[in-house]
């Protein structure tokens, strides 16, 4: 059986955790900040878990994450 490719948008933007959750950056982060709070700007920084609704297909994207 041939390798599987890796998603280039996919290796980019999610990473696996230790345990095998799947890591992602937080969205709205990159323009129109003004009107957005500090505290607001300062959480998005942050990393969160996917969705269990996507996990599934990140995975399938990321085959040897």
């Amino acid at each position: 059986m041939p390798k599987l490719k890796t998603h280039s948008g996919a290796k980019k933007r999610f990473k696996m955790s230790k345990n095998g959750k799947v890591i992602r950056a937080h969205a709205n982060k990159s323009h129109i900040l003004n009107k957005k709070t500090t505290k607001r700007k300062r959480g998005l920084r942050q990393t969160t878990v996917t969705d269990k609704t996507n996990v599934a297909k990140v995975k399938k994207m990321l085959p040897y994450a």
